[in-house]
């Protein structure tokens, strides 16, 4: 018994008159995988036609048995006195070891019909993860400054997308999924074959956070390619293949970081731009102390960024040049300050290193001086004071000179 395939034209010819019976099924939409058709009384007589309609596979079962098969649209006779025909294009193999080995459990109907599959590719399926999925975020990716050695920073997301799905085994599809059911539809495979996609999503989340692929977590809708790419290559998709079932597109189309994940890549972040600014902050005062012509404008321009960072450059240039200031707290009440120094004992010109240059303090009134005599009380700036015998600076009170004796 067999199918030949009637020559085009003659559903309208005297060949139409022939057919004592016209096995066909309407077009099986988005929601139905499988169709069972046969006669009233569940033989299929001979010189019967059988029409595929596109996108459609036909097989034709009998007691138990495959006996011909076809996914090549267009007009079949069903005739029982020839072998197999098998016009079957992309599904040749399948069909030939199908009508060599493939019974229903072992088990004998006492029918005869024509099971049409839906093989075209089955749009719309959704999918989303349910729980956060942790996944390597390599652009956020952490040093260890003791062995050198780089990590991603783990964060944990939640992914939602679009996948689709074709039969590409009906072989495998009947015998081990839809069986002989009148109706084997969309829904009823929905949730399983939703919960294995997830789980093959996990297995593709897991290869491409590797040290190898590296990609960065927000841009994971962009990887449609290589997600099917590696499911291909990686097999993931296995549990699928094995109903007889092929993923055709897999789709991300938002990722979300759950909130203890954007908290530590908000701290990284202000981290690495701490880091930056230090890093610049160092670098200008090491040109600066580099450069003995330019130190002051150096230092100036380090003050510009303090104020830029809102104090960042002053805490370094304290822990650069004054390392102990953290590690022993100075009692500041056992400080003399320039305030409560006596007016006296300030005699000399005495230059101020932060403020404006060549400003002096008045030894009479106290006043803060740049000019060669003091605003408030007139008094004329006073020269410095040398040894009139070798010209060495001298102290505030000495009474001979340090370096020759000379009485002072």
């Amino acid at each position: 018994m067999g199918l030949i395939k009637a020559a085009v034209g003659a559903i309208g010819s005297t060949l139409h008159d022939q057919w004592k019976e016209a096995i066909r099924c309407e077009d099986l939409g988005n929601d139905i995988l499988m169709k069972k058709k046969t006669t009233p009384t569940g033989v299929i007589t001979n010189k019967s036609t059988i029409i595929v309609a596109p996108g459609q596979c036909a097989i034709i079962y009998d007691n138990g048995k495959v006996i011909d098969a076809t996914a090549e649209e267009g007009f079949y006779t069903f005739d029982t006195s020839s072998s197999p025909s098998f016009f079957a294009g992309q599904f040749g193999p399948v069909f030939k070891e199908m009508w060599q080995r493939f019974t229903y459990n072992g088990a004998t109907a006492k029918e005869q019909a024509v099971f049409f599959f839906n093989i075209k590719e089955i749009i719309k399926n959704k999918f989303g993860t349910p729980a956060p999925v942790p996944f390597q975020d390599w652009s956020h990716a952490i040093p260890n400054e003791m062995t050198g050695a780089i990590t991603p920073l783990g964060v944990k997301v939640k992914c939602f997308g679009t996948y689709t799905f074709r039969l590409v085994d009906p072989a495998l599809f009947m015998n081990n999924i839809a069986g002989t059911a009148d109706t084997y539809r969309v829904s009823d495979l929905t949730e399983q074959i939703r919960s294995e996609v997830v789980a093959v999503f996990q297995n593709v989340l897991n290869e491409l956070g590797n040290s190898v692929h590296k990609v960065p977590v927000l841009e994971l809708p962009s990887q449609t390619d290589e997600i099917k790419q590696m499911m291909d290559e990686k097999v993931f998709d296995e549990p699928v293949r094995r109903r007889g079932l092929q993923i055709e597109v897999f789709s991300v189309e938002s990722v979300t970081i759950d909130a203890d994940s954007e908290r530590k890549i908000e701290e990284y972040e202000h981290n690495a731009n701490s880091r930056m600014q230090q890093g610049r902050v160092l670098s200008v005062m090491e040109k600066a102390a580099s450069n003995p012509n330019g130190s002051a404008n150096g230092f100036m321009g380090v003050g510009m960024m303090n104020m830029a960072t809102g104090g960042m450059g002053s805490s370094v240039m304290q822990n650069a040049f004054n390392p102990q200031q953290n590690a022993t707290p100075v009692n500041q009440s056992t400080q003399p300050t320039q305030a409560t120094q006596p007016i006296e004992n300030v005699s000399n010109v005495q230059v101020s290193t932060v403020g404006v240059a060549n400003e002096w303090i008045c030894p009479t009134c106290g006043s803060k001086v740049t000019g060669k005599f003091c605003g408030e009380c007139g008094t004329k700036r006073p020269e410095a004071n040398v040894c009139k015998n070798c010209g060495a600076t001298l102290s505030d009170g000495v009474k001979f000179c340090g370096e020759c004796g000379t009485k002072v």
